[in-house]
């Protein structure tokens, strides 16, 4: 036990002059405490003025105490903060297989491009004249997006996906109040959607109407044109699918909506599959959002800056939320009021400002250097790669349908059956093995699901490491004594394997002095 308090057990196989260490390190992997816990009073790595004395603004109420600010010396904040970002994995230490998400390899010249000081140093109050050369990158990316979906509209605005998805279902409510069919409350969403569909629908007030998968992983088309009535907004679908299949009835499924009066939202997540292969406004598409990062190499996840822009069919292009490019005579410039002139039936406007212009320029970046003919070439690696995956784990695990997939493979846990291993150990393993898990136990349509994405900047070097750790994994669960392995796994990061439901019922959000943490 360490002088924090934290066990440091003996990995297996380490029983042989593995011993626990003074310091709770193990040789470079070093134990590394909350900066709250090196707290030494006194210690600062600045110079700062002494606080005058000044009457007290808060009446009654006197402080009690120190608010409870580390100090450190300047080589303590280094040294903790560098430790941290080595315990991290991202895309630039490996493969990161998460389906349904498209963690995209960030190449650094769109870094480079963000980082120049005509972009990076805008601000979004300066005068418009000031920003032509902004105002021109956001109307070429939107040029592209709108060339690449086959749309005649896009807004930029929306910050997110999520946000992207509830700007589609705006325009689509403004379009059917516009025409005096408000009472259309009804919107149907596959039940394999993510999980966002129906909570944007929800949110926005409509009834949420689920619609059944069919045995081949695709949506049930029957169902759903048989759900189909007057008070039916539209449809949320996602194609491809979050089952890794392209959806083959949609062309029909578009024909029933819009015969029916509704309105076809595309959950653009998988658009990177089939990114200048297929135009979403050639399936009948009215409104798809396009997630930067899993298309077009932003960066994604940390709690950064996202962004959303959505494509619009020609009947809701009316509805395109404010802001907006326009050229004029002057150059170009914003429109930003809703109900003003230029506006027309803009619903109004999604979020401050003008979207995420770090994003536009990282995006536009990646179009660029690309062309259509790599956009083209992104799309077919991607798809190649997941169908390489699937075919070298399908006799190992099992698929959970037949044929070929898109840009993503799913399995199910039928391979683990009788093992007493589980879909979670086996992600708790591959930490052990030196990667991230894929995505675990989603889509809920399929038990115990193992949803693989390698998109297409993997090597087959690379994929073949990750393809014959699966393949080990799966023997040895098969081997019969082996679950005891697994359900102890991960043994070689800094924290072993959590009880996730104690950790998420009874969540632990303050660090409080004097208290040490329980477990390894």
């Amino acid at each position: 036990m360490n002088a924090q308090g934290r066990p440091t057990a003996a990995f297996a196989g380490e029983s042989a002059g593995g011993e626990e260490t003074v310091t709770g390190n193990r040789g470079l992997r070093i134990e590394e405490p909350l900066i709250f816990e090196q707290d030494s009073p006194g210690m600062t790595g600045v110079d700062l003025p002494a606080v005058p004395d000044a009457p007290l603004r808060l009446g009654t109420v006197r402080p009690r105490g120190r608010i409870g600010l580390p100090g450190l010396a300047e080589p303590q904040v280094v040294r903790h903060y560098t430790r941290l970002s080595q315990k991290n994995y991202a895309i630039d230490t490996g493969l990161y297989p998460l389906g349904s998400c498209t963690m995209k390899h960030n190449p650094r010249l769109n870094e480079k491009m963000a980082r120049l000081p005509g972009f990076a140093d805008l601000h979004p109050l300066q005068p418009q004249a000031t920003v032509q050369g902004a105002l021109e990158l956001m109307d070429t990316l939107a040029h592209w997006l709108k060339t690449l979906t086959g749309m005649p509209a896009v807004t930029l605005a929306p910050a997110a996906g999520a946000h992207g998805e509830m700007c589609g279902m705006m325009a689509i409510r403004a379009a059917l109040e516009h025409r005096g069919e408000g009472g259309r409350t009804r919107v149907l969403v596959p039940e394999s959607a993510h999980g966002t569909n129906p909570a944007t629908a929800a949110a926005l007030g409509f009834t949420v109407d689920p619609v059944p998968g069919a045995p081949d992983g695709r949506v049930d088309a029957a169902a759903l044109k048989a759900k189909l009535g007057s008070d039916v907004a539209g449809i949320m679908l996602t194609n491809p699918n979050t089952c890794g299949l392209f959806e083959r009835d949609i062309r029909s499924i578009a024909d029933a909506v819009h015969e029916a009066g509704a309105y076809f939202y595309c959950d653009g997540a998988n658009f990177n599959a089939i990114v200048g292969r297929v135009r979403p406004a050639d399936l009948g598409i009215d409104a798809m959002h396009i997630n930067l990062h899993k298309t077009f190499s932003t960066p994604h996840g940390g709690g950064g800056p996202g962004s959303g822009p959505v494509v619009f069919s020609e009947s809701l292009a009316p509805f395109v939320p404010v802001p907006f490019v326009v050229h004029g005579p002057d150059g170009l410039r914003l429109v930003e009021h809703a109900g003003g002139p230029d506006a027309g039936t803009a619903f109004g406007r999604m979020k401050a400002f003008h979207g995420q212009m770090g994003m536009f320029v990282r995006a536009l970046a990646y179009i660029l250097s690309h062309g259509a003919d790599g956009l083209w070439q992104a799309s077919g690696d991607a798809v190649l790669n997941a169908n390489y995956v699937m075919a070298r784990l399908g006799d190992v695990m099992t698929p959970s349908f037949d044929g070929p997939c898109m840009h993503e493979c799913l399995f199910d846990d039928r391979f683990l059956k009788g093992t007493g291993v589980t879909t979670l150990d086996i992600a708790k393993a591959l930490i052990d093995e030196g990667f991230h898990p894929m995505t675990m136990y989603f889509p809920l349509v399929v038990h115990g699901a193992l949803l693989i994405e390698p998109t297409e900047t993997e090597s087959r070097a690379g994929l073949d490491q990750f393809v014959d750790t699966l393949r080990a994994l799966a023997e040895r669960a098969r081997a019969g004594d082996a679950a005891a392995w697994f359900q102890a796994a991960p043994r070689l990061t800094p924290r072993r394997r959590l009880d996730e439901t104690t950790a998420a019922r009874k969540p632990v959000l303050r660090w409080k002095e004097g208290e040490g943490r329980a477990g390894p």
